[in-house]
């Protein structure tokens, strides 16, 4: 085995433990601003769109390829993340992702032509795609347990604010600048933080010489693009864009993950799997998790349906849009901090409880609230009360999971959260969309991508009405949500 710096071994001089702790600080600090840089330029894409289609003179089927290539790339690469860490050191790992991150940002920015934009946000996803487990990791390997859920607050800021501000960075950038300049703006700040890195990095964990099984690799890569390929399609069946019918990848990638899964399970007595499912042993983790994917699914679905109703049923401009919804972003992430002290004084319950009804009421609210006639100030505050019970559900889970799990699948566990995320977020658009053009039609509407005050308002019903069904589970989850005890060796 190969040792790293790792905290518990680090001589416990005043000097070396105030030291270790500014590394282990500056280290967070880095992580953090990197992962809030690649998730800022995961969502500024969608706003660029129509400018780049009109460029490259391709067709919107095909621009919405550089979010769909995107979303595939992150679905194949996070399972392997946990290999990653195990593997390879701390900073070197840092090093490979933001290198990544930053070759596909060149990339991006020379593109002449629509394939080789493709191959650009490709690039970048397998640095995206490592970042945030990196980062979780690094979160459990270096902070005290009593600190942890303070420092996943911050975590929080990072989670909700990106999204947040992405396409408002993007819409001003888009109007002074040609498409490109998306990402030449990008690219000093993300070579400056990759040669801070390479410095500043610290090696916090141990490594191991864990073999690679291709086989594992095969298997997670079909299953999970498949999945995610497959949920998309649902979402563009609705509305009649679909490539292939939805079933074929769903049930492709069902088969596979079943493979995956039973491949894990043998790779384990060898302590050799490549994503360790030896993580859902944990009854913490197993009931967190679950909530926060249930949580992760709801998120995404409002993410997409509630443009739609602010922009045809309200009838507003696409940045009041954005400036109705700017507003939850922004509080759920200054909430974080805040919640992750509650977490580490009172544990997860008190959190995730309250939490897990206030988004019941924020989803029963839209779905029953909202009509042809209604406010923008009840869609304002419904999307407020939403996104801060998300805070209050998300940041304990993060420590609650993670917390149960033994060091050594601190990895595992951050990369199946990661994994788990694409896979919600997939679904969540899925189900919401696929919900929303059915209520759409339904009306009569004769083009459901401009529909009627009335038609959006029907879609948006059965949509939201799907997610206060699902809320009613998180709150079934949320009750079994505990304080993880102290985690095994």
């Amino acid at each position: 085995m190969t040792a790293t710096i790792a905290p518990a071994e680090i001589d416990a001089s005043p000097d070396k433990e105030a030291g270790a702790a500014a590394r282990n600080s500056t280290a967070l600090r880095l992580l953090l601003a990197a992962v809030f840089v690649v998730f800022l330029n995961e969502t500024m894409m969608a706003v660029a769109l129509p400018r780049i289609q009109e460029s490259l003179h391709i067709d919107a089927t095909r621009g919405q390829w550089l979010t769909t290539a995107f979303a595939l790339t992150m679905a194949v690469v996070i399972p392997t993340t946990g290999w990653l860490m195990q593997r390879l050191r701390t900073r070197t790992v840092f090093t490979v992702a933001m290198s990544s991150f930053v070759a596909g940002t060149v990339i991006a920015a020379l593109s002449p032509v629509f394939e080789m934009l493709v191959v650009g946000r490709v690039v970048q996803a397998m640095g995206t795609a490592v970042m945030m487990p990196l980062m979780m990791t690094t979160v459990m390997t270096v902070v005290p347990a009593e600190e942890r859920g303070r420092v996943m607050g911050r975590v929080s800021i990072v989670m909700s604010v990106a999204p947040a501000v992405g396409p408002i960075v993007s819409g001003a950038l888009i109007q002074v600048l040609p498409w490109q300049g998306l990402f030449w703006v990008m690219l000093p700040i993300a070579l400056t933080m990759l040669a801070i890195g390479i410095r500043r990095i610290p090696n916090v964990s141990e490594t191991r010489a864990v073999p690679l099984d291709a086989l594992s690799v095969v298997l997670a890569a079909l299953a999970f693009s498949a999945l995610v390929f497959g949920l998309s399609q649902i979402g563009a069946t609705a509305v009649g864009q679909a490539a292939v019918q939805p079933w074929i990848p769903i049930v492709l990638g069902v088969a596979t993950l079943g493979l995956f899964v039973w491949r894990q399970l043998v790779l384990q007595r060898s302590d050799s799997a490549l994503l360790d499912l030896r993580t859902f042993l944990s009854r913490d983790f197993a009931v967190a998790v679950a909530m926060m994917t249930a949580g992760m699914v709801s998120l995404f679905g409002a993410f997409i349906v509630l443009p739609q109703f602010a922009r045809y049923t309200l009838g507003l401009e696409p940045l009041w849009v954005g400036a109705i919804l700017l507003p939850g972003g922004l509080l759920m992430g200054l909430a974080g901090p805040t919640v992750g002290r509650l977490y580490d004084r009172f544990g997860p319950r008190p959190l995730v409880i309250p939490g897990s009804v206030g988004l019941a009421a924020s989803l029963w609210t839209l779905a029953f609230g909202l009509g042809e006639h209604s406010s923008w100030v009840v869609l304002l505050g419904a999307h407020i009360v939403l996104m801060l019970s998300l805070a209050f559900l998300f940041t304990p889970a993060f420590s609650a999971s993670l917390g149960s799990l033994a060091p050594q699948l601190y990895s595992h566990g951050s990369a199946t959260i990661a994994t788990l995320q694409q896979v919600a977020g997939a679904a969540g658009t899925a189900i919401f969309v696929a919900l929303y053009a059915t209520g759409v039609t339904a009306t009569g509407s004769a083009d459901p991508d401009l529909p009627s005050p009335a038609a959006a308002a029907a879609g948006s019903h059965l949509a939201f009405l799907a997610g206060a069904i699902l809320s009613l589970i998180v709150i079934g989850l949320a009750l079994c949500v505990r304080r993880p005890a102290a985690a095994p060796a």
